[in-house]
């Protein structure tokens, strides 16, 4: 794969994180589809599906960063939910859209997020059955990388990244938005787009990002299911508000010692600033 004019001229830190997201991503992505259609299900105690895919998936990105970066931290959705005092920490979701992996649906993949002082600054997702990988910046110190936001389409060539932005159509009939299984009784005739249900929500946001959709809402996410989407959604210049007054911004650091298994991010991303109320008119929480 060769690098964008914009990735090839970041600083060599900024440079190697970036190839070691991918590679762990695509590495650890090729064993996930090999398992696709092949793995069985069982309910955590919040009542979501996990496989033994997501557990392996979770200890190899574990094993990789402690490789590569032992005075890193690191969060993960299976395994270690408090947030360490340290400057850099990742957050890892092993496999985000479980659900659609256990029952054949092919979108599905894995995030890396890269915290600086607990606000991500860097985030990669890579999809394989979709043979797409998204990364993007968005800096909260001088030293972080300059903001934006990339997509591979390995089925492409060459395979090279490409900056994403968001769509600036109107809302309308032939535009679509994302609901979440938890949303979809905001679903109504009047909405002013199509309705779509991904089922992945990292995906479900990025396609915001990425110019596919018009906007999208997450009722539920966690820290490891935003992080990663939060940089490349900021980075490729779409708006991300939390769903309610009260709920977490994931750009807010995260707290030393806080175990953050159950806090979630109720989410809105829109395309545009200006279409926000005409989301909101339709949401009602």
């Amino acid at each position: 794969m060769g690098a964008s004019p914009e990735t090839a001229s970041l600083p060599p830190f900024w440079l190697e994180v970036t190839e070691f997201a991918l590679q762990a991503t695509a590495k650890v992505g090729a064993q996930l589809l090999a398992d696709f259609g092949q793995a069985s299900s069982t309910e955590k105690a919040d009542g979501s599906l996990v496989t033994a895919s997501d557990q392996w998936a979770d200890r190899a990105f574990q094993e990789a960063i402690a490789a590569a970066y032992p005075d890193h931290g690191c969060l993960s959705e299976e395994s270690n939910h408090i947030f360490l005092e340290k400057e850099w920490c990742w957050v890892v979701d092993p496999l985000d859209g479980t659900t659609n992996f256990a029952h054949g649906i092919p979108i599905w993949g894995s995030s890396l997020a890269l915290l600086h002082w607990g606000v991500p600054v860097f985030g990669c997702v890579h999809l394989p059955p979709i043979r797409q990988t998204f990364y993007g910046y968005w800096p909260q110190f001088p030293d972080d990388a300059p903001a934006g936001a990339f997509l591979i389409r390995h089925d492409r060539d060459p395979v090279r990244p490409q900056p994403i932005g968001p769509s600036t159509a109107p809302p309308g009939p032939n535009q679509l938005f994302n609901f979440c299984s938890r949303s979809s009784h905001w679903i109504s005739p009047q909405f002013p787009c199509k309705a779509r249900m991904l089922g992945g929500a990292a995906y479900n946001l990025l396609a915001v990002a990425g110019g596919s959709l018009l906007g999208a809402v997450e009722r539920s996410p966690k820290i490891w299911d935003v992080a990663a989407v939060w940089a490349i959604v900021k980075g490729a210049g779409a708006v991300w508000e939390p769903l309610g007054p009260a709920d977490p911004d994931p750009g807010t650091p995260l707290l030393p010692g806080k175990d953050y298994g159950r806090l979630t991010y109720p989410t809105l991303v829109s395309a545009q600033n200006r279409w926000i109320p005409v989301f909101r008119a339709f949401i009602a929480l």
